[in-house]
């Protein structure tokens, strides 16, 4: 399986119910797809529909949030309304594969290009991140932040209680250990909610990244590696003994209320992307006080990168008032106000980083640090083919555990999005 976009360009970076969250006088309306519904999700992303109401009052926000984390289920839902020739104004994409490889090839979008010119995006944006978003001269979206999806969550009070100190960096062995000692007390190790199977395939993703490390990570998706290689048969049994130490009703649980099982002290870790920092602000818990992070075992010279922007609709119903949205999702001062709330960073090379906290100036300099890769699982590194045969494969091994079964599954998966390209 090779990669559309190579993951060099990345060394140059530094349901459906429709509530309507504002009233227009004079009848422009604005809709945006989303699938933000979590706590932290939901109010940064009313940061900017704030940002925007400034720039533009007189305009009603159909805010068309669709409940599922990573847009499991807002996604077909999308795709539905695009192959009806019914789309939204804007909505929510990753870049690199899902956004050129779903909606720009089907022509669902239309080119930003002259906004990124004419508001200087072009010279705040780092060309890797804008790479990711142009296909064949003209760029089809703007980002509004990026997360970091290889972060290692954790209670600071549950562990200092079991005498458990964590580092700047954290190995599997030293995870494994700390797993050991807090079940011995009682506590369970680690939070997991896959009611969305995402969630554990990011479990997954993070742990072979841990195991393959970045220069191997490039070679599985450019081909030079092959999916049944020793090192991702070790990155998966890694991962099913990291399984047994998961929280029992992981299935029954979404992410966020994994999340909210560490912030409460039933559980002591969770791996999960850095939109868990949302969580974390909108409880008001306090960054290396009540909670601590450091990179996924493994994985402290790499980031993961997932990366949210909205698009323009090829026909957008309502195109004036969605050119004005992208401007504000792109501006300095609606990044600055929606990133400490969602836990990501901003796009913009520019922005101040006195108006971010300690975790996030810690992401910053990994961001501007570490060796940058896509991800998978929120389909930027492969075909939307392949990320949902991981899904499935996952799916399977949380049952089974079985390794070799696992890596069959992603060699037959990577045949099958090699002869689809």
């Amino acid at each position: 399986m090779k990669l559309r976009f190579p993951l060099t360009a990345l060394a140059f970076l530094l349901a459906a119910q429709f509530p309507v969250t504002g009233f227009a006088a004079g009848g422009k309306k604005l809709e945006v797809f989303s699938w933000w519904t979590s706590g932290g999700e939901a109010a940064a992303l009313d940061a900017l529909f704030q940002a925007y109401r400034k720039a533009d009052p007189g305009v009603e926000i159909i805010n068309a949030t669709v409940a599922g984390g990573g847009g499991s289920a807002a996604r077909p839902v999308l795709q539905a309304r695009l192959a009806g020739g019914n789309p939204p104004d804007t909505w929510q994409s990753h870049p690199g594969w899902e956004l050129l490889g779903q909606y720009v090839a089907a022509n669902y979008c239309e080119p930003i290009t002259d906004i990124y010119q004419s508001e200087g995006w072009d010279k705040v944006v780092p060309k890797g991140l804008i790479d990711l978003m142009t296909k064949d001269g003209q760029t089809y979206a703007v980002l509004v932040g990026v997360h970091r999806g290889n972060v290692l969550w954790y209670n600071k009070k549950v562990l200092q209680k079991n005498g458990i100190n964590v580092g700047d960096k954290v190995t599997f062995d030293e995870f494994f250990a700390a797993a050991e000692k807090l079940k011995s007390a009682g506590v369970t190790p680690l939070a997991v909610g896959d009611s969305g199977i995402w969630a554990s395939s990011q479990l997954f993703e993070n742990t072979l990244l841990g195991t393959v490390g970045p220069q191997g990570w490039t070679a599985l998706f450019n081909g030079k590696m092959a999916w049944d290689d020793p090192k991702v048969k070790q990155a998966a049994e890694t991962y099913g003994k990291m399984l047994g130490y998961q929280n029992s009703d992981h299935s029954a649980l979404t992410w966020d209320q994994a999340v909210k099982a560490v912030m409460e002290g039933r559980c002591a870790f969770t791996s999960m992307g850095d939109w868990a920092y949302g969580e974390f602000a909108k409880a008001k818990l306090k960054d290396n006080e009540d909670f601590g992070w450091v990179a996924h075992p493994g994985t402290d010279a790499a980031f993961i990168i997932v990366a949210d922007g909205f698009t323009l609709a090829k026909g957008a119903p309502h195109r004036d008032e969605c050119v004005a949205w992208l401007k504000t999702c792109g501006s300095k001062d609606a990044q600055e106000a929606f990133n400490p709330l969602k836990g990501s960073i901003p796009t913009r090379t520019d922005a101040d980083k006195s108006k971010f906290g300690p975790y996030h100036n810690w992401s910053m300099t990994a961001f501007g640090s570490a060796q940058l890769v896509p991800s998978v699982v929120h389909g930027e590194a492969a075909p939307a083919a392949f990320q949902q045969a991981l899904n499935d494969a996952i799916t399977t091994f949380v049952v089974d555990k079985n390794a070799n079964n696992l890596t069959q599954a992603l060699v037959q998966a990577a045949k099958e999005s090699e002869t689809a390209q």
